[in-house]
């Protein structure tokens, strides 16, 4: 027992020993401005053990190992030397992060309950002064379309003012806390990522010319985690905001559409038709609406104003036509005005062929939709020819 006991006072002493070589020779390196990333390397395989995870002077080595390195590259960079710009940015987030850590470190009381805060204040004041290249990084990614780094630079920025090692600074007038903050709600769009989206996402929103692109990605990110309320929500806020926006009428038209609920969705056109009376897009989403409810007659109407003003719209084209062939089939089920109304019904089917026959020729591979709809009006109107070369159409259909 007392050999084991000794065996292990050794192994103790010497694995104290390498550590302890291993700290002096990374701060020797950090000295002399060589080997730098080696030191920076050592003092992470320290940190791998979970016995030194309180080691403040690891955490220091490492911390001003990274530094020296950062140092080095923006002198570099200053004197146009030459340096990779990417590594650059990395080294300067790596430096920020490896600091947070000494911080926090330094934050946790002794055997005796005692915080002593040692280095944070010169770490920063020092730190401060280049916080601003985290913003500049997470730019610099971004135009490089390198979405990950971009969004680590930006959170890491975000983050400062959250680090107990700034709270001297948190207090500060930020002219860039709301863009990165944007900046991470984009990247995180990018990258089809709703948590990271979201993280930001009400700091961006605090920004006017943010706010309807941020609006949008969030709507997305919600529909991603499949919260069907906050995605609703989002997009009625964005509407709100931006009556004449495409993205937030057209996802609340289909929204409301599918579930069936058309007298909000005809709030909604209605309400957009007040921004904009012309506008195309919500004049068709109206008479969507309308052929929906059995409007038949204002489908038409609105279907008869697009067409007017521009006379290559297929979907319009075949809400008329539609409109036209329900009205005649309302007749006809009607067992009293089938007998009566004979001539009206047939003058429904009439007025429903050009606006059939104008959808095939601009859809002619969307056969399910024209096909079954000429083949009634060629069938009622007594049109032979066309009759029979659409019954073939669509025996070809069904094989």
């Amino acid at each position: 027992m007392r050999l084991l006991l000794l065996f292990l006072a050794i192994l103790s002493l010497s694995s104290a020993y390498a550590q302890k070589k291993e700290i002096s020779e990374a701060r020797s390196n950090i000295k002399s401005r060589s080997n730098l990333s080696q030191a920076e390397a050592s003092m992470r395989g320290l940190l791998a053990d979970s016995a030194n995870r309180r080691n403040v002077k690891i955490y220091l080595t490492l911390a001003e190992a990274v530094r020296a390195q950062y140092e080095e590259a923006n002198e570099k960079l200053y004197l146009k030397e030459g340096y990779d710009t990417a590594a650059f940015f990395d080294t300067a987030r790596r430096m920020f992060l490896a600091y947070e850590s000494l911080d926090s470190i330094e934050m946790l009381p002794d055997r005796k309950g005692r915080v002593k805060l040692k280095y944070r204040e010169k770490n920063a004041e020092y730190l401060n002064k280049y916080r601003r290249n985290l913003y500049n990084g997470g730019v610099y990614f971004l135009h490089k379309k390198d979405y990950v780094r971009t969004f680590a630079m930006m959170d890491t920025y975000m983050d400062c003012r959250r680090q107990p090692l700034f709270a001297e600074y948190s207090a500060d007038e930020d002219p860039l806390y709301v863009p990165a903050a944007f900046w991470t709600v984009f990247c995180g769009y990018k990258l089809n990522s709703p948590d990271s989206t979201l993280k930001y996402s009400s700091i961006a929103l605090q920004e006017k010319k943010f706010r309807r692109r941020t609006l949008a990605y969030m709507s997305s990110a919600y529909l991603w985690k499949g919260d069907t309320l906050k995605y609703v929500e989002t997009l009625r806020r964005g509407f709100d905001e931006n009556k004449k926006s495409k993205f937030f009428f057209k996802r609340l038209m289909d929204y409301y559409n599918a579930v069936n609920q058309l007298d909000t969705a005809m709030s909604i056109a209605d309400e957009a038709l007040k921004s904009d009376s012309l506008n195309a897009l919500f004049l068709f989403a109206k008479s969507n609406i309308l052929l929906n409810i059995g409007d038949y007659a204002g489908c038409i109407a609105i279907s008869d104003t697009l067409l007017a003003r521009n006379d290559t719209l297929p979907d319009v084209y075949l809400n008329a036509g539609v409109s036209y062939l329900n009205l005649a089939l309302a007749l006809e089920k009607d067992v009293k005005s089938k007998r009566t109304d004979r001539k009206k019904i047939l003058g429904y089917y009439r007025k429903a062929l050009p606006y059939m026959e104008k959808y095939r020729e601009c859809e002619p591979d969307d056969k399910e939709r024209w096909a079954p709809s000429l083949y009634n009006i060629y069938l009622k109107l007594n049109m032979g020819r066309k009759f029979e070369e659409i019954s073939d159409i669509l025996r070809k259909m069904r094989e």
